[in-house]
C-alpha cells in the first residue's frame, strides 16, 4: 500500500471560513474534509454551500463531526444531525459516548447507553449513514474492552469507532489497532497531552510514525484526518501533510 487517504478536521482552523478551508486542503493536495458542527456547519443552511464547494472543487466530506453527546436524550437534536450529515454527502457522523470514562457507568447507565445506541443507529442507517464514537477519555470509548462490549451489545451494521492516541501508551495503541481494526473508520491524528496541537516533535513524530506505520501494514482504508496544527496556521498545516507523505512515501493523489 503506497497511498493513504489524508483528511483535514475543519476544526483545526476555528478562525477560517469554509471557502479558505477548501483552498488549504487545495494547496495541500489533500482530498477529504472533516466538517465540524462547532463552527463551519451548524445547519443544513451551512450544509448546502460547502457541500457545493467541496464538489466544485474535488473534494470529498468524509465525514461531519457532530459533537452530539449521548446521554442527551434529544431525538429530535439527533434526527437534525442526520439531515445535516445527508446534506454534506458525508458517509459517517462522529459522537461522543457520554461524559465519563467506561469505568463509571453503572449497570443502569450502560443499558441505557445501549437503548439511545439502538436508537441513533437505526436513526442513522434512514439516511445510510455510520455512527463513529470518537475514541477520547471521559467517554464510554475509553478503552478497547468497552467499545468491544458495546459493539457486540448493538450488533448494528452502522455502528464503527475512530482511533485517535494520546501518544503516551505505544502498547496500549497497538492493542487497540489489532482489535478494534475491523471496525475502525478513520484514524484521528491529533494533541498530545490535552495540548490541541499537533506539534510533530521529534519524539513525538516516532510514535506518531510507528502508528501509522502499522495501519499502513494492515491495508487501512480509512482516512488519516489531521486535526489541529500549530499555532492554527496553514503554513504549519502544510508542513505537516508534506512530513506526513514524505516519511511514509505517500503518494500525492
Amino acid at each position: 500500500m503506497d497511498n493513504l487517504k489524508i483528511g483535514l478536521a475543519s476544526v483545526t482552523f476555528r478562525n477560517k471560513t469554509v471557502p479558505e478551508i477548501v483552498e488549504i486542503v487545495k494547496k495541500a493536495g489533500v482530498d477529504f474534509i472533516e466538517w465540524g458542527a462547532d463552527v463551519h456547519v451548524k445547519s443544513i443552511d451551512d450544509a448546502k454551500p460547502a457541500k457545493k464547494l467541496c464538489d466544485e472543487n474535488g473534494i470529498t466530506i468524509s465525514s461531519y463531526g457532530s459533537y452530539y453527546r449521548t446521554g442527551c436524550g434529544d431525538e429530535a437534536k439527533w434526527e437534525d444531525v442526520c439531515r445535516i450529515a445527508y446534506e454534506l454527502g458525508a458517509s459517517s457522523v462522529r459522537i461522543w459516548l457520554g461524559n465519563k470514562d467506561s469505568e463509571n457507568f453503572s449497570a443502569e447507565e450502560y443499558e441505557n447507553l445501549k437503548k439511545e445506541m439502538k436508537f441513533i443507529c437505526e436513526k442513522a442507517e434512514e439516511y445510510n449513514l455510520l455512527v463513529c464514537p470518537e475514541c477520547h477519555d471521559n467517554t464510554f470509548n475509553n478503552n478497547t474492552d468497552s467499545i468491544l462490549k458495546l459493539k457486540n451489545d448493538l450488533n448494528c451494521k452502522n455502528f464503527r469507532t475512530y482511533f485517535q492516541s494520546r501518544y503516551l501508551r505505544f502498547d496500549y495503541d497497538i492493542d487497540r489497532i489489532e482489535r478494534t481494526f475491523d471496525f475502525i473508520e478513520n484514524f484521528h491524528v491529533s494533541y498530545r497531552d490535552l495540548k490541541r496541537e499537533q506539534r510533530f516533535k521529534k519524539k513525538d513524530r516516532k510514535y506518531l510514525d510507528k502508528l501509522v506505520g502499522k495501519f499502513i501494514s494492515m491495508d487501512f482504508c480509512g482516512i488519516v484526518i489531521v486535526e489541529f496544527t500549530k499555532g492554527s496556521k496553514e503554513k504549519n498545516f502544510l508542513k505537516d501533510i508534506k512530513k506526513l507523505r514524505t516519511r511514509h512515501q505517500i503518494k500525492n493523489p
